[in-house]
Order: structure tokens, then C-alpha cells, then sequence
């Protein structure tokens, strides 16, 4: 069996690639390169509220399931992300039982290493995946890649106002008004870009 790199969650940040989303980003644990994941608002919202050590007022589902799994005795032993092909990275939590029976259920990567957080596991990965997916980011990049979990939910809620606020304008006819609209998105997704 091919030796699996061991991987540390280095942050996140807003996705140069797609509009709306956040990249995940990954490390190698013993080397340079770094593996961006993109994910969705409410699973970077999720994996920042743990890294930042905030309690929400109630739980998440990524803290539900974590209740639910100690609740039945079952361990997360580690995260491995087998797979990556045509842009899309696969994973399995690696689950222990009460009788030490293991169990690989299959994941989006996202939601294993929000879980792997919560439960301090190791996160892996192949050298093949290491070498399709991984980058080497400057120094400026890397400073760039822990958001602010409060930043990341304003201007997200920013824009699906103005989103809406663009197809209502639309739907009446008002380019006008529309061409504005678009043009605040804009310069709230270019301060994105510049952040990162």
C-alpha cells in the first residue's frame, strides 16, 4: 500500500475559482505543497467557527454528528482523501466501534475535516493526490488565508442581497438600476480577490 502523507488544515479563504464559494486550504505536513479545496459558505463557516474555538448558541451538524458518534461509542481514528479526479476530491472517515470493528464510510472532503477537527483527528492523504492537486503558494498568499468568520458571513449575506435585490430590478425592467447593482457586487468580490 502506497505510504500516506499526513495533512494539517492551514485555513481558509475566499475561492479565486468560484464565485460565492471558499477554498479550503490544506498543508503538507512535512513539505511546501498545499491542496485548495473548494467548499461551500455553510461548510467554511462551519470548519472556521472550530478553528476559531467559537461555541455556537446551538449545535451545527457537523457538532451533531460528533454528539451522536460519542454518544454511540464510535471513534474517528482519521480522515484520508483517496481521490482526486476531474476536480472533485474524494474522502472516507475512518470510524472505530465500541469493539474496536472498523468501519470506512465514504464523505465530502468538507464535511471529514470539519469532523476531523472536532475530533482531533489525523487527516491524510496519497502522494498521487499530493502530486495532481498540490500547489506551492508565496509567502503573501499564505498570509492571506485565514478569514474572519464574521467578514466571510457579512459580505456573503451582502451579496445574496444585492443578488436578489439584481433579479427583482431585472424582473421590472430597471437595467438601469440593475447595472448599479452589479457594479457593487463587483467591487465587493474584487475586495474578496484582494484579501486573498
Amino acid at each position: 500500500m502506497e505510504s500516506l502523507i499526513k495533512l494539517n488544515v492551514l485555513g481558509i479563504t475566499y475561492s479565486q475559482i468560484q464565485s460565492g464559494a471558499y477554498a479550503l486550504v490544506l498543508s503538507e505536513d512535512s513539505g511546501e505543497r498545499r491542496i485548495p479545496i473548494i467548499i461551500g459558505s455553510s461548510e467554511a463557516q462551519s470548519i472556521a467557527v472550530e478553528m476559531e474555538h467559537m461555541k455556537p448558541p446551538r449545535p451545527l451538524t457537523h457538532d451533531l454528528l460528533v454528539s451522536v458518534m460519542d454518544a454511540f461509542d464510535i471513534k474517528l481514528k482519521n480522515v484520508f482523501i483517496y481521490k482526486f479526479e476531474d476536480g472533485v476530491f474524494s474522502s472516507e472517515l475512518l470510524l472505530a466501534d465500541k469493539d474496536e470493528k472498523e468501519h470506512k464510510i465514504d464523505s465530502r472532503t468538507s464535511d471529514a475535516v470539519a469532523i476531523a477537527l472536532r475530533c482531533n483527528a489525523d487527516i491524510y492523504t496519497t502522494q498521487e493526490v499530493i502530486n495532481k492537486a498540490g500547489v506551492i503558494f508565496d509567502d503573501n498568499t499564505e498570509q492571506g488565508i485565514t478569514v474572519d468568520i464574521d467578514d466571510l458571513d457579512n459580505k456573503q449575506n451582502r451579496i445574496d442581497d444585492l443578488n436578489k435585490k439584481l433579479k427583482d430590478a431585472i424582473s421590472r425592467e430597471k437595467y438601469e438600476e440593475a447595472s448599479h447593482i452589479r457594479d457593487e457586487i463587483q467591487k465587493i468580490e474584487d475586495k474578496r480577490n484582494d484579501n486573498i
